[in-house]
């Protein structure tokens, strides 16, 4: 069997080359040839919106890129994660509104309303009346973004305001602080219908948990709960792996915090011992060879 692991032409750290690393050597342990194409290299393949050589059996699409994406599945590839889960995870308010359609825990949500150019938030009551729906301090994200990079805790009405002055036209949501999880969370890795990995994160720096912001990670024994609502999450958007960071709710309840479609799982390789990738393989030759 023949897999393409399709990349981004323009990030290659270190970060992201162990990561495909990982994959490529699962799958010599399971008899899969898999070509690393960066998508510098298969958008030429797509001219006319046919592959311009032979089909892989299957494509581990391990980019943000969807359009790509979208193009390979109209000539005929098989992408995991799919196009249309990568955009719905991509896009923190679009993740939210589906969960919100499957009734999956989430914090208090404001979607920001669209603007077409930089604005002056403070001149508006919009600040205001986020702070005092949601409470405060309230958590201000821009809808695209990793590693906890777009994430900002606002302590008052103008912070919030300075916060989405400063995001200027890019969209963005605001949340409500789940104070029971301050730089505590768990995330649960889910590939085909199974969570196959757990680990906890903490960080004594820093309201956000991520390893990336200074987070230690150790191993989790997820609840029934936890590992349901994790579940939950991929069938309602539609991945066929995925990383879900649950925050601890009133009485430890699962909350959503994000999901990611194409998460790092080196990190969770060393707190556990698991590698995800040998979990990811195996479902991508199953579901190539169901056809």
């Amino acid at each position: 069997m023949k897999g393409w692991l399709v990349v981004n032409g323009f990030t290659q750290t270190h970060k992201f080359l162990e990561l495909y690393a990982f994959l490529e050597q699962s799958a010599k342990r399971c008899g899969v040839e898999l070509v690393r194409l960066s998508t510098l290299q298969v958008a030429p393949l797509l001219a006319g919106g046919q592959l311009s050589c032979a089909k892989p059996d299957f494509v581990l699409f391990w980019d943000k890129d969807v359009r790509l994406c979208k193009a390979l599945e109209l000539a005929g590839c098989l992408c995991i994660n799919s196009a249309h889960a990568i955009a719905t995870c991509d896009d923190k308010a679009l993740t939210y509104l589906e969960l919100l359609c499957a009734n999956v825990p989430q914090p208090a949500t404001i979607l920001t309303p669209k603007t077409f150019h930089a604005q002056e938030w403070g001149a508006t009551e919009f600040p205001s009346v986020v702070a005092q729906t949601l409470g405060l301090p309230t958590v201000v994200k821009e809808c695209f973004g990793s590693f906890g990079a777009q994430v900002h805790l606002a302590r008052s009405a103008s912070d919030i305001a300075h916060i989405l002055d400063g995001m200027e036209s890019r969209p963005s949501l605001c949340q409500e602080f789940v104070s029971t999880s301050a730089g505590h969370d768990v995330r649960l890795q889910v590939v085909g219908n199974q969570v196959v990995a757990a680990m906890e994160r903490v960080s004594k720096e820093d309201f956000r948990a991520n390893i990336t912001n200074g987070g230690v990670a150790r191993p989790w024994d997820p609840t029934s709960e936890q590992v349901d609502v994790a579940l939950r999450t991929c069938q309602a958007l539609g991945l066929d792996f995925a990383g879900v960071d649950l925050l601890f709710g009133k009485d430890d309840e699962p909350v959503v915090c994000e999901v990611n479609s194409n998460a790092h799982f080196v990190n969770l390789y060393h707190a556990t011992g698991i590698n995800v990738a040998d979990f990811i393989l195996d479902h991508a030759v199953q579901k190539a060879s169901e056809g």
